[in-house]
């Protein structure tokens, strides 16, 4: 069944860079791992340059090394203990996420984050966001992740609606490129960790400057919350 075909009925999120501006705690977390197994993080631009396909893999990249190099195994532990202990110390909503969540409260929505999750459940669970979202994929909650597009069926799957019925909404390429393959329809929002690289993607649905905006945009698909 094709999207063109199926109305949308559920909305998943991305998270970071998306619903939260998380760059201090990440680059925290990222940079109190290194330091304490020897390495010399690079600086938060290029660190952040790492963030959008979970944990392991922003660690590898900023000591280049491979995702499977058994070196980062404690590097990855440490990340992850500091974050879920500190988990929102500099976080803050994006733009127009806490009131958009608001406004679309009686829609099925769902998260769909690569966020380790042990974080994931630690931020949270700290903003009090869990009572917004019916399904949560995390990374690691299944064999592969966002751009793959296995969580975008797990979660159609578990709303018993078609991957074709969904919209994802998100700031980087993954969650575009995720969507896509899933046949949902697909968002991109300015502002965020990965802001550039989304304005040139070329294959999503639609751009919004913030997250404000979605609820209309959502309306002209025929997406509408009660109320």
């Amino acid at each position: 069944m094709s999207r063109e075909s199926t109305a949308p009925r559920a909305i998943v999120f991305d998270l970071d860079g998306t619903l939260i501006d998380s760059r201090g705690d990440i680059v925290a977390a990222a940079r109190h791992a290194l330091a304490a197994h020897g390495f010399v993080a690079p600086e938060s631009a290029r660190l952040l340059s790492f963030v959008g396909d979970g944990a392991r893999l922003l660690l590898a990249r900023a000591v280049n090394l491979p995702p499977d190099s058994p070196i980062l195994d404690p590097v990855l532990t440490a990340f992850l203990e500091y974050y879920e202990a500190h988990p929102v110390d500099h976080t803050r909503f994006c733009e127009g996420a806490e009131a958009c969540l608001h406004t679309l409260a009686s829609l099925p929505l769902a998260l769909c984050t690569n966020k380790p999750r042990p974080t994931t459940n630690a931020v949270l669970a700290a903003l009090g966001l869990e009572r917004f979202f019916r399904v949560v994929i995390a990374g690691g909650d299944l064999p592969a992740q966002k751009p793959d597009p296995a969580p975008l069926h797990a979660i159609a799957a578990a709303f018993e609606l078609p991957s074709a019925a969904l919209v994802m909404v998100g700031d980087g390429p993954q969650d575009i490129l995720a969507g896509r393959r899933a046949g949902a329809r697909t968002v991109g929002v300015l502002g965020g960790i990965q802001a550039d690289a989304q304005a040139l993607d070329p294959a999503r649905d639609a751009l919004i400057a913030k997250l404000s905006d979605l609820p209309a945009l959502l309306g002209s698909w025929g997406l509408r919350a009660a109320g």
